[in-house]
């Protein structure tokens, strides 16, 4: 990740993307989301180097609780939508993460309007890739967007 891409985010961005950030730790090592979650805002929003703009700290806290709380409801919403042959199983951890957090957030969850909310996991996902895994998670989570009810 860019740290000159994290640089231009705000504070609500920047919350989404550590968000991703502690879920994929979730997904890699299973321990508790508030001993995560704790990780972040003692120690890593704290380091500059790592997050150069404040961090929404209640944002990020909903959606890592949240996420981890839903995962089986938004696992099995962007299972519906995956092309045929395609199981959430399959994957890669961060694009799972990421479409589990903007799964979370187009519920309702957030009071953020579908278009900023699929906007940003967009954003995000440029932070982590530069191939096909943006237009991947656009296209999924507009058609995700037009399945859910807000």
């Amino acid at each position: 990740m860019d740290t000159k891409q994290t640089r231009a985010f705000g504070a609500r961005t920047a919350s989404r993307l550590a968000a991703v950030q502690a879920l994929y730790q979730l997904e890699i090592e299973p321990i508790s989301p508030r001993a995560v979650i704790g990780q972040f805002i003692a120690h890593r929003f704290k380091e500059e180097k790592l997050f150069p703009v404040k961090v929404n700290e209640d944002l990020f806290e909903q959606i890592v609780s949240g996420v981890y709380e839903k995962r089986q409801e938004l696992d099995l919403l962007i299972s519906n939508i995956l092309a045929n042959g395609w199981t959430i199983e399959r994957l890669e951890v961060v694009v799972k993460a990421i479409l589990r957090a903007a799964t979370y957030e187009l519920l309702g969850n957030t009071n953020a309007p579908k278009p900023v909310i699929i906007n940003e996991y967009v954003n995000v996902t440029k932070a982590f890739f530069s191939g096909q895994e943006p237009a991947f998670v656009n296209a999924s989570l507009d058609n995700l967007s037009k399945q859910v009810p807000q």
